[in-house]
């Protein structure tokens, strides 16, 4: 299988997820909870790995994300977007 990735980042939403995640003042370490709360078993350092571009993100990752962090999955893929 070959792994691509874009600009040197395995996704484009690492960005967004951090902003989103800072805004709403949690933790890491929250963000994991309340995405195993809702289905997805992560941790926290592969939430840092996320968010540092260093491990890609699954669609259905993508649409939790979305849901706990109260902002739409479109808005978590545009690498420039300056509001939620």
């Amino acid at each position: 299988m070959k792994i691509y990735d874009f600009d040197g980042a395995k996704n484009v939403s690492g960005d967004c997820i951090h902003r989103a995640r800072t805004a709403m003042r949690l933790s890491q370490a929250d963000l994991a909870a309340r995405m195993q709360v809702n289905g997805v078993t992560i941790e926290r350092e592969a939430i840092s790995k996320i968010e540092t571009g260093d491990r890609f993100v699954t669609d259905y990752e993508l649409m939790v994300f979305a849901k706990v962090l109260g902002v739409s999955m479109d808005w978590l893929v545009k690498a420039d977007s300056g509001s939620q």
